[in-house]
């Protein structure tokens, strides 16, 4: 299958601070018409620092939209033209003041690719040094480290519900499990 839908009108219909909101008229392959909306952000990253073999630092935060604290892996918006790596590093650092000495690129996910532009880009950070953390002057945020099998758990019983985490956690737990095999 190679379905594709060319765009044939666009029309920004809200620029906001952290989004701006397109309205598109597309073709489709079959050659009807459809309309798209399309939210356009810069995307983000994800960070699973690990502490120890075990150990993860998450962070609890308000989240307006969702109406309660939801538990995330630090996480933080791209600039554009931003390189993840370098944002993810930052972020780690701002938010919870840690700093990692290595990381692995566990990949890039689409968290809702029927509407959104964004892409969010995960990493694995590991052999962890504390300094001072110093999040953004409108981030109210706590740290904590929860062990990785008890994050899975919550996983299982639907006590986690950030796309983010939940695949940055279960991808950081595979690469450990099969690093540990070789």
């Amino acid at each position: 299958m190679g379905f594709y839908e060319k765009q044939i009108e666009t029309k920004t219909v809200y620029e906001g601070i952290v989004v701006d909101i397109k309205s598109d008229i597309v073709l489709l392959d079959n050659g009807n018409k459809s309309r798209r909306e399309v939210v356009v952000h810069p995307g983000g990253v994800g960070i699973v620092p690990l502490t120890s073999e075990t150990k993860v630092v998450m962070v609890r935060q308000y989240r307006y939209c969702m109406g309660e604290e939801v538990l995330e892996i630090p996480a933080g918006k791209l600039e554009y033209g931003e390189d993840p790596f370098e944002c993810a590093k930052r972020e780690l650092s701002e938010e919870t003041g840690y700093v990692g000495k290595k990381y692995v690129n566990l990949g890039k996910i689409y968290p809702s690719p029927g509407f959104s532009k964004e892409t969010l880009y995960l990493y694995l950070a590991m052999d962890l040094e504390h300094f001072d953390a110093h999040p953004d002057e409108n981030e109210l945020l706590s740290v904590e480290e929860i062990d990785i099998d008890l994050l899975i758990n919550m996983i299982s019983t639907n006590e986690i519900f950030d796309a983010k985490t939940v695949v940055g956690i279960l991808k950081a737990k595979m690469y450990l499990d099969n690093r540990d095999k070789s």
